[in-house]
């Protein structure tokens, strides 16, 4: 009988991890508990919650970012920024559902592939920082860290780290989780009812009558199979959804850190897919050993500044079977830089036959800062990057396999321009973000629509119509 080699490693490793062995490691980007007694036992209380994923739903994400991977279906992976506990209300979860269901249906109409889903929410509770402290009129206090460590309220009481949001936000990650399986389960993802996803204020959009032509057609196209099939296709009644957070307090981590009957290894179940931001990637760092140990897919993030050879390292720690589906390298270059930083990783990892998903987050290297301070980003900027992204894979023999973005399914103004050509006046109107901009409905739609004209007419600029 074959060995499984996956399987050869985990027993090779687990003498030198566990959850907790990230304790033992350099770590960055967590907060400072003024009381460790306490935190001990909020982690002891989540480590006894039950799970809020499942290790077949985790081992089914890998397989599908494998086949994407290959050219087989696309990732849709988006959500947003930063969730905030105020945000758990069905009305604000519904529309983020139905604004990825609606960038789904046109990557799949456009792109005649099957686009897996992979909401960046249920559990996107905390952001890493660029400093720990935050200094207004004189006085310091730290960082708003997200919801899952402290308030964004500028109070000494707000600001400082509790433990017990995390068990909140466990809670509040299982409401969101439980409530789109019922979406789900209740045919709310139905192909034959597309209509459940339209958004109420967005009935004067200009992309509506494209989109309203598209789902037309798909419906055509399902009530034609079933003509021929003689019988409904169960299959379109519904859609399979993951889940994804940057695997950021490691506590948190580690007490949803679990072993399941009939299966080897341990299993994240807080998520199905855990990523690693830029800032945590170091390679001997907490993060990466946290991470290297459990059998869930992993994204990577991959700034500009990332040598291949550094790249290379972390690869081998994170991927060393060379699994296909394992590992996601998200690279977020900005657009000013993607043309120079990007080629070289991709020569190095195909060079050495490293086994990727490679994705582009277009959000995060395009911030800027305007002069009365308010944070945005450029929509042409955006669709710069993604641009730049399928021209560069399709010169180095890669495959752009998805995209990452921050959006939500509320009438926010955060991003500059878009389908509206929203300008720096109309961020006052509706800026609603405590963490980062994110694209509202239209920018986001109008993005899958010119993905698809892109995948068709790779060597041309995005934006042409």
């Amino acid at each position: 009988m074959k060995s499984d080699p996956q399987k050869l490693t985990a027993v090779r490793e687990a003498s030198d991890w566990a959850p907790g062995s990230w304790l033992r490691k350099p770590v960055t980007q967590q907060p400072a508990y003024p009381d460790l007694a306490e935190l001990n036992r909020a982690v002891a209380q989540l480590s006894e919650l039950p799970p809020l994923v499942t290790s077949w739903e985790v081992l089914a994400l890998k397989r599908k970012l494998a086949d994407a991977a290959e050219g087989r279906c696309f990732l849709l992976q988006g959500g947003d920024c930063a969730e905030s506990f105020a945000d758990c209300n069905s009305s604000l979860i519904t529309n983020r559902l139905k604004v990825l269901l609606q960038m789904s249906v046109v990557l799949v109409h456009g792109l005649k592939l099957p686009v897996v889903r992979l909401g960046r929410f249920a559990g996107q509770y905390a952001k890493p920082r660029s400093t720990d402290t935050e200094t207004r009129d004189g006085v310091t206090l730290p960082s708003y860290r997200g919801d899952l460590v402290n308030d964004a309220e500028f109070t000494a009481k707000a600001r400082t780290p509790d433990p017990q949001r995390l068990i909140e936000g466990h809670s509040k990650s299982a409401l969101t989780i439980n409530f789109i399986r019922s979406l789900i389960d209740g045919g709310f993802a139905d192909l034959h009812h597309p209509e459940y996803w339209d958004l109420g204020w967005v009935q004067h959009s200009p992309l509506q009558e494209e989109y309203r032509h598209m789902v037309e057609a798909i419906g055509d196209s399902v009530r034609f199979m079933e003509t021929l099939a003689g019988e409904s296709i169960g299959n379109f009644s519904r859609v399979d959804f993951y889940t994804s957070h940057e695997a950021l307090l490691l506590h948190y981590e580690q007490a949803q850190t679990r072993q399941v009957p009939r299966q080897w290894g341990w299993f994240n179940l807080a998520t199905h897919f855990p990523w690693i931001g830029m800032r945590t990637a170091t390679l001997d760092g907490a993060h990466v050993e946290y991470c290297r140990g459990i059998r869930n897919p992993i994204g990577l993030k991959v700034g500009p500044t990332v040598t291949p050879d550094a790249l290379l390292r972390v690869i081998d720690v994170l991927n060393p079977d060379n699994e296909s589906g394992r590992l996601t390298l998200i690279h977020r270059m900005g657009a000013a830089n993607i043309q120079a930083a990007l080629p070289r990783l991709l020569d190095c990892v195909t060079a050495e036959g490293r086994r990727v998903l490679w994705t582009c987050d277009p959000m995060h290297g395009n911030g800027e800062t305007l002069s009365n301070g308010v944070k945005t980003r450029r929509f042409e900027n955006i669709c710069a990057e993604v641009d730049h992204a399928f021209d560069i894979h399709a010169a180095h023999g890669t495959r752009l396999g998805g995209v990452h973005l921050e959006l939500t399914g509320e009438n926010v103004t955060e991003c500059l321009g878009g389908a509206r050509d929203l300008t720096e006046t109309d961020l006052a109107r509706a800026y609603k973000s405590t963490v980062d901009p994110r694209l509202n409905y239209e920018q986001s739609l109008e993005l899958a629509m010119l993905i698809v004209r892109k995948r068709g007419h790779v060597g041309e600029p995005l934006t042409q119509k």
